[in-house]
Formats: C-alpha cells, structure tokens, sequence
C-alpha cells in the first residue's frame, strides 16, 4: 500500500496547503489503463487507487494505492509501478500554495 500525504514543506519552503485539480472523465480512463498494464506485468489480484481532488491542507491524504497479491514483491512492484505512472500521465495537476506565493507543479519523471 502506498499512502502520499502532504509534505509541510518542499525544497526548503514551507507548504500551507495543496490544490488538486482534475479532468476526472480522462484521469478515471488513464487510472484504468495503468492497472491493466499492472495486471498484465504482475500476477496481482486487486487494485484500488484514490485520488481525491481540491484543497488539501498539510498531513492530509491525496492518494491512495493498495494493490493485493499471493506474493508482496509483485504487489510492492505494481503499487510503486502505478505510482510512477500516475503522477506522469494521470491529467491531475497540483498546485503549492506558500506564504509568499504559489506554484503548478510539474509531473515528476
């Protein structure tokens, strides 16, 4: 199980609060697609992703991934696997808000 919380602070800059926003029909859609190819690559047996979307203050949880399987390699390879690509290609996009300003954060390669 991977559980992403809200960091209080990113390169050396204190967070007040995230803002996630979506283009939910495509993010559900693209969320399918990877655990289909999760499903393809490791013999696990199910899959739940969350993700919620709007404000999020600091120590909240935006998402959620648990991935069950017979064996943990291949459920811990999945879960870092979906993980990976949601932040790459999941049309989910975050906003940093600080004290003196904010940012859109980029996907993560």
């Amino acid at each position: 199980m991977f559980i992403g919380t809200v960091r209080n602070a990113t390169k050396g800059k204190a967070v007040l609060r995230l803002e996630f926003e979506a283009y939910e029909p495509m993010a559900l859609a693209e969320m399918e697609k990877i655990v289909k190819q999760a499903f393809e690559k490791w013999p696990v047996q199910k899959v739940l992703i969350h993700h919620r979307t709007g404000v999020l203050q600091v120590g909240e949880v935006p998402v959620i991934i648990a991935v069950s399987a017979a064996h943990r390699a291949a459920a811990f390879e999945a879960c870092r696997y979906i993980i990976d690509n949601l932040k790459q290609t999941v049309p989910i996009w975050k906003k940093e808000i600080f004290e003196d300003g904010e940012v859109w954060v980029a996907a993560h390669p």
